[in-house]
């Protein structure tokens, strides 16, 4: 397995960075990861990371290379990383919990499969086209797929979502996939900070026309640029798939084909949660929804 993969985040005009990236990989697989803590919920950097290192840390028990079915990993690690949230909450007695978009790819098998949860984007482009784009849950986008479409009040926020990792109900995500991976093939995850500054038409021209090492930080730029001194946290990975001969001296090349089996590599920060992903079951789920519920539902009756 050989690929090309340049990770950059800016913090832009923010206080602070909220977004978190890494990849993982085994001889045979690979993980892409990218979450955008929410602002307007406390500690959304915290959100994030967690559901990093929880996806990461399954990942590295079940990809023995590969994983043994993608989308059933998939719903497990959003809900293990959802899980997570809660219970941190709980723990910490926060009046709110943070919450996080997530978007996530593995690639395995000649395959490429994604899932995504709130409105950091994938991208995939193929000779200059833009074969597959996520779909945000928000409710611009939802109204955008209403026909007849209603006019839209102009106090209209595009950025409210419907769901998100860390609320207190249940998240709502969507996988795709297997999609062949053909050479040349490139797949970008975002957040919001590039793609609401930068328009889908640039974003494959710069994806279609160099090197990702090159389109990654360019894209950045030109978000910050656009974005202006307001600009959001800006924060991207993108991977492209079987690069031509030039491949063993392209600036973030890797091969596995030289790994042994047991090999695992993550550029995601571990941390204490490795040694407590086997009790992150549905029932566990639904308590800590019902605790975060219900510590919500008693501060609002303070404030009343």
């Amino acid at each position: 397995m050989k690929f090309s993969v340049f990770q950059i985040s800016r913090k832009g005009g923010r206080e602070k960075n909220e977004d978190r990236m890494g990849y993982c990989y085994t001889k045979a697989s690979g993980l892409f990861l990218l979450a955008d803590g929410m602002g307007g919920h406390p500690e959304g950097e915290i959100a994030a990371q967690m559901s990093l290192q929880v996806i990461s840390a399954l990942y590295q028990k079940e990809a023995t290379p590969e994983i043994e079915d993608v989308k059933a990993f998939f719903q497990r690690a959003i809900l293990a990383a959802h899980r997570q949230i809660l219970r941190y909450a709980t723990e910490k007695h926060l009046m709110d919990t943070p919450r996080t978009t997530l978007v996530a790819a593995i690639v395995q098998g000649g395959a490429a499969h994604w899932v995504h949860c709130g409105d950091s984007r994938l991208y995939f482009v193929r000779q200059g086209e833009l074969l597959a784009r996520t779909r945000d849950h928000s409710y611009m986008e939802q109204r955008e797929g209403e026909r007849p479409l209603a006019p839209t009040p102009a106090v209209f926020n595009r950025n409210v979502l419907y769901t998100c990792l860390g609320s207190p109900t249940k998240p709502v995500f969507d996988i795709t996939g297997p999609v062949p991976l053909l050479q040349g093939d490139r797949i970008m995850l975002c957040s919001d900070g590039l793609w609401g500054t930068v328009d889908d038409s640039t974003i494959v021209y710069h994806l279609a026309q160099k090197p990702v090492s090159d389109s990654a930080p360019d894209l950045v730029e030109q978000a910050l640029a656009n974005g202006g001194p307001h600009c959001d946290n800006v924060t991207l990975i993108t991977m492209e798939w079987e690069t031509p001969d030039s491949f063993e001296s392209t600036r973030g090349a890797i091969s596995t084909d030289s790994i042994d089996d047991g090999v695992f590599a993550s550029t995601v920060q571990a941390g204490w949660l490795d040694s407590q992903v086997d009790d992150l079951d549905d029932a566990a789920i639904e308590r800590s929804i019902a605790e975060i519920n219900e510590a919500i539902r008693r501060s609002a009756a303070r404030r009343g």
